[in-house]
Parts: C-alpha cells; sequence; structure tokens
C-alpha cells in the first residue's frame, strides 16, 4: 500500500510559478512510476506529467512542455512539479498519482495508476 499526499498549491498570478509536492509513505517508493493529473473546473481528470521508476525518463502533455518540471528525491520519498509561466487554463486541482512496475496501460492513462493523492487545488488569476 501507498500513501500520497500533495502540498504546494495556491492562488498565484499569471507568469508566477508554484512547486508541488507528493509526500509517499508506504511500499518502497523507488518501485513506482509517479505521474501528476489535473482536474479542471467542468473538466476532465487529464495528465500532466510522468517520471518512471528510474527517475531517468519523464514525458509531459503538450500543454505544460517547457513550463513545467517533473522531479523526484528518493531520499525523501518526494515527487515534485515545477510550475512556472503559470496561465489561467493551469487552474485545476492537481493529483499525484503512483504504478507498480509492468503496468500495461499507457503512462498518460488514468486507469493505469494504482493510488491517489487528495488533490491540492492551484488557481491561476489573470
Amino acid at each position: 500500500q501507498v500513501q500520497l499526499v500533495e502540498s504546494g498549491g495556491g492562488l498565484v498570478q499569471a507568469g508566477g510559478s508554484l512547486r508541488l509536492s507528493c509526500a509517499a509513505s508506504g511500499r518502497t517508493f523507488s518501485s513506482y512510476d509517479m505521474a501528476w493529473f489535473r482536474q479542471g473546473p467542468g473538466k476532465e481528470r487529464e495528465f500532466v506529467a510522468v517520471i518512471r521508476w528510474s527517475g531517468s525518463t519523464t514525458s509531459y502533455t503538450d500543454s505544460v512542455r517547457g513550463r513545467f518540471t517533473i522531479s523526484k528525491d528518493t531520499t525523501k520519498n518526494t515527487v515534485y512539479l515545477q510550475m512556472n509561466s503559470l496561465k489561467p487554463e493551469d487552474t485545476a486541482v492537481y493529483y499525484c498519482a503512483a504504478r507498480r512496475l509492468g503496468g500495461a496501460l499507457p503512462l498518460f492513462t488514468i486507469d493505469g495508476y494504482d493510488y491517489w493523492g487528495q488533490g491540492t487545488q492551484v488557481t491561476v488569476s489573470s
């Protein structure tokens, strides 16, 4: 079992930055692919970014590539999402997710993840 707790959300003006954190506890952190998803008002939950268990590979959705950076610190069992040049359309609840090694579904698929955090609100004002 893995428990995930997000933090770092808040209200920021367009063009500003935030860093989200996701603290993991339970099973071996380094054995999981870790991802961020988000759900905007009236929208479905969507993939944002993922970092593979090894930490050597990352992937981003097109709308955040070049602005967001996912990283992890295995010594702290924490994954981060650095968000720069924020836009009002980035407003959403951001969720951290983890999936066991060997998952068959694509990394951007919601159903491919085994554990979820409770979410943290990010609001970007124009």
